[in-house]
């Protein structure tokens, strides 16, 4: 005889993150390619990388170099790291304690997220924010305490950061150059931090993902520059936007030995470890620093480009002076697309312009709109001139 069946049951599920569906990113993609439309919305590249670097990655796994490596990453691939931050930012940090390679900056944000942040803790977010911090400090446990950047400039109010902090902050977090807005902070802006947290215990997660990506001749102005700031920050960077390589999701964080024991003692559990021949290609690589120091100049080109067309469009252009985005300001649109949600102008633009952006508002907690659209020029000139064309009937 059969034994009598169970029916089948899926447990149903206390959500983690109920408020977090389908990211606006996701979504843009998906209708830019359900309409051939040219996609400069989601930020990544669409040319290669340096085939020298893939030469690097195959030549490393002929080598045999394909077991797990150290728990922090291949020691020459952090020397390396520990070598460019010194000769950039001037400061040193030990390969062997205070630098550690991660799979990608998302996966090092969390970390470092999840390595500090206790429940109750609060946590400093400046508005509009790349879309993961949100979502990481609620997995922490932690509090989200958004503090908005000035509106139009998306420069730090830190009149409003002094007043968000109080003896239960554990960290804030600061992203420069800035996604989505495309700003930078100046060297006055990191003293004034520096000055503001000098007092507290609060720590400094500082995403400086496009480190490399700063125009006109500016400096970065990494947190590593700064003492006072260094001390009790995870600086976070990203091989991917680097080289041209998202899809490899390599990273790493620099922080002192202390920081970095606990960042490690959570690292080693949600990822151990990251791809070991990429890991060696990338200290090969590193050995010229040509690529990442010709990074401005090959980006500023494409940004220039992509706002001379604009400027033929009824578009108004903010400033972008580092990162691969550029916002602009759709009020002065006609009618009836000015008066279209920012979100519903994507829409529209995607369908009947055939050109795919992401509205601002996306990175508000509470979806603030303020007429402002964002595009990512990290894309063949061939691409950003089909765009172009595009949007010339704007």
């Amino acid at each position: 005889m059969n034994a009598p069946t169970t029916p089948a049951h899926t447990p149903a599920l206390a959500s983690r993150l109920p408020n977090v569906g389908t990211t606006i990113f996701t979504v843009m993609s998906a209708l830019a390619t359900e309409t051939g439309a040219v996609n400069l919305g989601q930020g990544f590249p669409d040319f290669n990388c340096d085939p020298a670097l893939v030469d690097a990655v195959s030549t490393a796994m002929q080598a045999g170099l394909n077991q797990y490596p150290p728990m922090p990453g291949v020691p020459a691939l952090r020397e390396a790291i520990s070598k460019k931050i010194e000769a950039l930012y001037g400061r040193h940090y030990a390969a062997g304690s205070e630098i550690t390679v991660t799979a990608g900056a998302t996966q090092a944000i969390i970390t470092c997220i999840l390595s500090t942040v206790h429940p109750g803790d609060e946590v400093i977010v400046l508005e509009p924010c790349y879309d993961s911090y949100v979502p990481n400090i609620e997995l922490a446990g932690g509090v989200v305490v958004r503090v908005p950047l000035t509106p139009g400039t998306f420069r730090p109010d830190f009149d409003k950061i002094a007043a968000a902090i109080t003896p239960k902050t554990r960290a804030i977090i600061v992203n420069t150059p800035h996604n989505p807005s495309a700003t930078v902070w100046k060297r006055e802006d990191m003293l004034q931090l520096q000055d503001l947290l000098a007092p507290t215990n609060v720590l400094l997660i500082s995403d400086e993902v496009y480190e490399h990506m700063v125009f006109d001749g500016q400096p970065h102005e990494s947190a590593a520059r700064y003492p006072g700031l260094a001390a009790r920050a995870f600086i976070v960077s990203s091989f991917g936007k680097t080289y041209h390589v998202t899809g490899w999701k390599v990273g790493f964080v620099a922080a002192p030995a202390a920081l970095s024991a606990e960042f490690r003692k959570v690292h080693q559990f949600n990822v151990f470890t990251v791809n070991t021949p990429v890991q060696h290609a990338l200290a090969a690589y590193m050995a010229n620093p040509q690529p990442y120091l010709d990074l401005p100049a090959f980006y500023q080109h494409k940004r220039d480009l992509f706002r001379a067309g604009l400027a033929k469009t009824r578009f108004k252009l903010l400033p972008s002076e580092g990162s691969y985005f550029q916002c602009v300001d759709i009020s002065e649109l006609a009618v009836p697309e000015r008066s279209l949600p920012e979100a519903d102008f994507c829409q529209w633009l995607t369908r009947e312009i055939g050109v795919a952006a992401i509205p601002l508002s996306a990175f508000y907690g509470n979806g603030f709109d303020q007429h402002v659209v964002r595009f990512c020029f990290a894309k063949k000139d061939e691409t950003l001139v089909s765009a172009l064309e595009r949007l010339a009937r704007l």
